[in-house]
């Protein structure tokens, strides 16, 4: 029988009023909410978003130094640059789409030109204040959760520019902090970006004399082959060197803005570099062996930039603006060259005369191309036959349980905005993998099932990797044998147990990604399955813990009759209970690396010898077995 109708007249047509939408529908303003656990959480976005408007009045010219404090989640945020209008104080950061952006003659190259990021900020916070100073007046207003609670003018003595305070809403990103490392990246990037502006948090700046090359030089993690190449040109700036890492580090930039998922500049500096190496030693080599250990950044800058999201960390723009005047002498934009013919052009011409004019860096960037090419052909071949090997033995389907979108690959890369939502879990033994199978949601989650622990690449050949079937056929299902680009899936999750053996495992599987392919780790793929450790329960109630505070309380809240089982395998969870834990709000660890951590240091610490500082360290982190078993009350 057909479910019964509902009415829809127009008492169910309804407007959102004033900032009603956004927190309404938060994900479409600022991506996603979070706790300030991951880089990208919602808490960040708020933050960007002022100090965006900061930072494009020091494009603009005005205010050299930007003020921000964060203590116990109420940031402070203040600019010397001209202040916003002050009869448009409570227009500008109170109704959608309205601002001083969509004009070029206030702000040609901002990163923000929807009129939204402040009036986001504003309805998402418990608490936001803002406050302009113009030639000794001054304009403020104060809201709650985007209502107006008050405003007016007032005399004073403040120099020119913008105060705004706020506090994010825990209503709306529950129990959330600041993780200052993140902050203080993000603030580091503003700062080689913007040369000559001063940025202060909490008592420290940041500030940089020679933009991309002292990011560059900050952050790499192991001795350059060369030193690196620094390009700058109207509107564009890129810094390139090699080192002998696997897999390429390039950061890239719009506008100021750190676009972490690349766009279409990036796609046109890796174009570039091959083609113009390519022409330069007469030689076609390939793309992925001239781009092998590239450390590079690329920063742009462009009138009226098309972001693939509010967030603003992929660009999509495909032309350049340009400013001309028409027959009246009016300013206009008009559209002008494609941003790849842009960058291939700048780069085609200014590294061709480098190369030229430098022999010692070409000389060495050949050998590193030419090294490239000699082991990718002989892995490659290895690869080749193994996967061959595997085909006839039919390992590979035994060991992937796919996931329905990827049935069909070639429909799959036609349906992008689904492909952002698959997962694999990565995880050991028939037990595990047939329990995270069979309560999995098949249409995007995956399973890869490793046999017994992979081989410990970190003091490995290449060649001796390569010949390790676990391995390839990792490779193999994840689709990065040949280019990063094709990866299959978006979320690479190690599910192992919470044992000795799991947690091995676990390292070993990192250490290959870490060693070959740290493009996984650097942008954001590959993550840790949290599983509970225990399981408290009484005759009313079961609580899952994931440590062993959480265990304590639990305890302690459950008070009489309390049952306490310690999970030592995945596969000691029942399906039942484990479909709890891969859902859509399943706890994952993200692996990251920070600017400055080299991985070389960080593996040779973690898998090589057993040192004394290694030692140390285990047992200053070790809790016993004694805390962790089982215990019945």
């Amino acid at each position: 029988m057909a479910n019964e109708a509902i009415n829809y007249t127009d008492d169910e047509i309804r407007k959102l009023e004033g900032l009603e939408a956004v927190r309404k529908r938060p994900g479409m303003y600022i991506g996603k909410l979070g706790n300030g656990e991951k880089p990208d959480d919602g808490i960040y976005t708020l933050l960007k978003e002022v100090i965006d408007n900061s930072i494009d009045e020091f494009a603009m010219g005005y205010g050299k130094v930007v003020n921000i404090t964060i203590a116990d989640n109420e940031v402070t945020v203040r600019d010397f640059g001209r202040g916003i209008p002050l009869n448009s104080v409570v227009k500008a950061t109170s109704e959608l789409h309205t601002g001083g952006k969509f004009d070029d003659k206030a702000f040609k190259k901002s990163v923000g030109l929807n009129g939204v990021g402040t009036k986001a900020v504003n309805a998402l916070s418990s608490s936001f204040y803002v406050e302009s100073f113009r030639d000794g007046e001054s304009s403020f207003a104060l809201y709650s959760k985007g209502k107006l609670q008050d405003s007016g003018k007032r005399p004073t003595k403040e120099k020119n520019g913008t105060f705004i305070r706020f506090t994010a809403d825990s209503e709306m990103f529950g129990d959330y902090s600041y993780n200052m490392e993140y902050v203080e990246s993000l603030l580091k990037n503003y700062s080689y970006l913007k040369k000559g502006l001063t940025l202060n948090i909490n008592g420290t700046s940041f500030s940089s004399k020679n933009g991309l090359l002292d990011l560059i030089n900050d952050s790499i993690s192991e001795e350059p082959l060369y030193p690196p190449i620094h390009l700058e040109g109207e509107d564009i700036e890129i810094v390139l060197t090699h080192g002998n890492s696997y897999g390429e580090n390039i950061s890239s930039f719009v506008n100021g803005q750190n676009t972490r998922d690349g766009g279409t500049h990036l796609a046109a500096f890796r174009e570039a570099i091959a083609k113009t190496l390519k022409e330069f030693y007469k030689k076609d080599y390939a793309p992925e062996d001239i781009r092998q250990g590239v450390v590079g950044a690329i920063s742009i800058q462009i009138q009226e930039p098309l972001f693939e999201s509010q967030t603003k960390i992929k660009l999509g723009s495909t032309y350049m603006w340009e400013e001309k005047k028409d027959e009246n002498g009016k300013k206009v934009s008009e559209q002008g060259p494609t941003i790849r013919s842009f960058v291939n052009d700048f780069i085609k011409t200014n590294l061709d005369n480098y190369l030229h004019m430098h022999k010692d860096a070409a000389g060495a960037i050949q050998e590193k191309i030419i090294a490239s090419e000699k082991e990718r052909k002989e892995i490659s071949g290895i690869q080749k036959k193994t996967k061959e090997r595997t085909k006839r033995t039919n390992v590979y389907n035994k060991k992937l349980r796919d996931c329905r979108i990827h049935f069909n690959d070639k429909l799959a890369k036609g349906r992008q905005h689904e492909t952002e939502l698959t997962s694999i879990f990565i995880t050991e033994g028939d037990s595990a993998s047939g329990t995270i199978t069979k309560v999995r949601n098949a249409n995007n989650q995956a399973v890869f099932s490793l046999r017994g622990k992979p081989i410990n690449c970190y003091k490995e050949s290449r060649k001796r990797v390569a010949e390790n079937e676990e391995l390839n056929l990792l490779v193999a299902a994840l689709g990065v044998e040949d280019e990063m680009d094709n990866l299959r899936y978006n979320n690479i999750i190690v599910a192992t147990d919470a044992d000795d053996d799991g947690m091995h495992i676990r390292m070993l599987v990192l250490t290959f990604f870490l060693k070959y392919y740290p493009d996984l780790v650097r942008r954001g793929h590959v993550h840790i399955l949290q599983t509970p450790l225990f399981r408290v329960r009484n005759k009313k109630e079961i609580r899952y813990c994931y440590s062993i505070e959480e265990k304590e309380a639990a305890i302690k809240s459950l008070n009489k009759g309390v049952e306490v089982t310690r999970f030592k395998g995945l596969g000691e969870i029942s399906s039942d209970e484990f479909v709890n834990f891969i859902g859509e709000d399943m706890r994952l660890d993200l692996v990251k690396l920070s600017d400055e951590e080299s991985i070389a240091e960080l593996l040779e610490f973690y898998m090589g010898d057993n040192t004394i500082d290694r030692q140390n360290f285990i047992r200053q982190n070790l809790r016993s077995e004694e805390e962790l078993e089982d215990v019945n009350i």
